[in-house]
């Protein structure tokens, strides 16, 4: 067992997270139990995240920041711990994402990733049978905060019709995601489309890619094969991407007319059209 004194708080942000819970708890005289009675936990897991046995969950760091009165430190830690849990290869894109002023990615088999659901990121996941699961599916759903931001990025997705009807998941999980994506039809700085199979050969046949503005840094292609992940900032890529997208869109059905085609897709392979109540607005 990892005695928690010998962890370095420089080797990542998962060790500083469980020195610095230790060390604020112990500020606070209180044992692992009596924290975890105060948020609702109990003290074996105060103790795992204190030996870094456990990754802490957002909504963990959000009840211990109130519960010490550490003025949201654990909720920013747990930003980058999450983080760290990625892929090696993919964290580069993630932060880089999260700088982004705009995004425009075309996705030819799966949901853009800031789109999952829990269970839909869950189930894509479980494909690369990772011995981490339940971090990698925290992590990806901690991406989507920058969605939630005060001035998040304007972002913009292209879906092949394929995405809608490769059943990720099971039935229930796939009308869940799909009712997801409808609940940015009237999103602000999210806009959704749809290139149905009707459009036939494409500007991106190749497979799916995404492009990232920046306010000053210069525009990336980002681009994964079966292993990994390449970001470019080649002028002749960028402008060959730009060209490529601007036909993806073209091409692609109109946002109205792409949730029309997300219902039309629900009622058909799904079970049924969402009920009113469930349109509710991102």
């Amino acid at each position: 067992m990892a005695n928690i004194q010998t962890l370095d708080p420089n080797a990542s942000p998962l060790d500083y997270y469980g020195w610095e819970l230790r060390r604020q708890r112990e500020a606070h005289s209180l044992k692992q139990g009596q924290l975890g009675d105060i948020i609702f936990c109990t003290g074996s897991l105060i103790g795992q995240i204190e030996t870094t046995k456990k990754i802490p969950t957002r909504d963990f760091s959000e009840r211990v920041d109130a519960a010490l009165g550490t003025d949201g430190v654990f909720s920013r830690l747990v930003g980058l711990v999450l983080r760290s849990q990625l892929p090696t290869w993919f964290q580069p894109y993630a932060d880089m994402e999260a700088k982004a002023a705009y995004i425009s990615t075309y996705q030819a088999q799966l949901v853009y990733g800031l789109l999952q659901t829990e269970e839909y990121a869950r189930a894509v996941l479980a494909t690369g049978m990772p011995d981490d699961l339940e971090n990698q599916v925290a992590a990806r759903i901690e991406r989507q905060r920058i969605l939630e931001r005060e001035r998040p990025p304007l972002a913009w997705a292209v879906l092949d019709e394929a995405a809608l009807r490769r059943p990720i998941g099971g039935r229930e999980v796939m009308r869940r995601q799909l009712l997801r994506l409808l609940e940015f039809t009237d999103h602000r700085w999210m806009r959704i489309q749809v290139l149905p199979f009707a459009a036939g050969e494409h500007a991106s046949l190749d497979g799916a890619f995404t492009t990232m503005r920046f306010e000053s840094d210069p525009d990336i292609v980002y681009t994964e094969d079966i292993v990994s992940g390449h970001m470019t900032a080649s002028p002749d890529t960028v402008r060959e991407a730009a060209l490529r997208y601007a036909h993806l869109q073209a091409a692609a059905l109109s946002v109205e007319d792409s949730a029309a085609l997300i219902t039309r897709v629900m009622e058909e392979c799904y079970g049924d059209r969402p009920r009113p109540e469930e349109r509710a607005v991102a």
